[in-house]
């Protein structure tokens, strides 16, 4: 062993110690090893870096296939407590024809863990303007640009800021979109119980119950997403997918408060996009792709189609998904996202406004724009 390799070692080694001797044991060492990890058991052979951006801050990112540039690339940011290796079951798929460029948020996975405004257009705005310094530096001109659920919402407000560089915006589940209802306590009384909870649970961030179980917090993730195991199955040995999602989340919360503040109570944006979606150039073609098991409603997809009536939007559901749509069901997801990209390749005016009502994918069924899964597959 060399003099070198051995240093490397040892500072390995004291990185994971500090990591167990903490009442959280997690460490950036951690973090980067499990995601190393988990790449290990795809096809693709990634790139990796980090981007530097203003402020002395850095986005973690990872890419593959930059140099078929004919392809328009795709950008993949993920939702709120993720990070790049979640997309594990869809880089395989989508890189076949077009780079696949996938970055953590600030604040979130390997990315600095900065402070964010408590104004929630402010930090909105922090995430917006770091993407876009994002791909200055990676020197993308244009690329389709899909986002999940906070991901969507900040994919969403890109667009809005910067429309000349996406072609077409691709919406997986996006969070923030319909406004809070109005409830009367008149009509639907508050209990005493849940206001306690609520007041209990308002000072703190949405996954603080993480980080102070301590070393108990890893279990956590497994008792109460079990389903994790079985999803990324297929790729990944057994609990290598919670140990990720633990030490994404169980450092320095950044991107977690930046999100608290962007929201308010129970999970509704406190600036929901749907007031601001007509503000994205008509030209730029939209896909809202929902889980037909998902928490969110797609009614909210069918309102954007409403206001939105002069350009392209699309709703598709994905039968037997949850919120987690992409990788839920990933078969379905990739073979949906590379036929819209297909698509974003060949178009070179807006699409007509024409588009479906009620689109649903599922091995047996199809509408007016959508195939079936069959044919999908044969034209892919």
């Amino acid at each position: 062993m060399s003099e070198i390799e051995s240093v490397e070692g040892r500072e390995e080694i004291l990185a994971y110690r500090r990591g167990w001797f903490q009442w959280v044991p997690t460490s950036k060492e951690f973090l980067a090893k499990v995601e190393e990890s988990i790449f290990s058991y795809i096809k693709t052979v990634l790139q990796s870096r980090y981007v530097y951006i203003s402020n002395n801050r850095q986005i973690w990112t990872v890419w593959a296939n930059p140099k078929q540039s004919e392809k328009l690339p795709i950008v993949l940011i993920h939702g709120m407590g993720g990070g790049v290796g979640l997309w594990s079951l869809n880089i395989d798929s989508l890189v076949e024809k077009r780079p696949v460029y996938a970055f953590d948020l600030l604040g979130f996975g390997q990315s600095s863990r900065c402070s964010f405004s408590k104004d929630a257009m402010e930090a909105e705005t922090t995430f917006v303007e770091s993407i876009e310094e994002w791909r200055k530096t990676m020197g993308l001109e244009q690329f389709i640009l899909l986002g999940h659920s906070l991901g969507g919402f900040l994919a969403s407000s890109y667009t809005i800021s910067y429309p000349q560089h996406v072609k077409h915006l691709i919406l997986a589940d996006p969070w923030g979109f319909p406004e809070r209802p109005q409830i009367h306590e008149r009509e639907y009384p508050i209990p005493i119980w849940a206001r306690m909870i609520g007041a209990l649970l308002s000072p703190f961030n949405p996954l603080s119950v993480l980080r102070a179980a301590g070393p108990w917090g890893a279990g956590l993730v497994q008792r109460f997403r079990p389903d994790l195991n079985r999803i990324f199955s297929s790729i990944l040995p057994e609990n290598v997918i919670f140990q990720y999602i633990y030490h994404c989340n169980a450092q320095n919360p950044s991107g977690e408060t930046a999100f608290k503040h962007m929201s308010i109570p129970f999970g509704w944006a406190k600036n929901p996009m749907v007031h601001r979606i007509t503000n994205i150039p008509a030209r730029i073609p939209i896909t809202m792709i929902y889980g037909s098991r998902s928490w969110l409603d797609t009614g909210i997809a069918y309102h954007v189609k409403y206001l939105r009536h002069e350009s392209y939007v699309d709703v598709q559901v994905i039968r037997g998904a949850g919120h987690h749509v992409y990788a839920d069901r990933s078969d379905m997801f990739n073979l949906l996202v590379k036929k819209i990209c297909d698509t974003a390749d060949h178009v070179t005016a807006a699409p007509t406004a024409k588009s479906s009502d009620n689109g649903e994918l599922d091995d047996n069924k199809s509408d007016e724009t959508v195939e079936s899964f069959d044919d999908l597959k044969a034209g892919d």
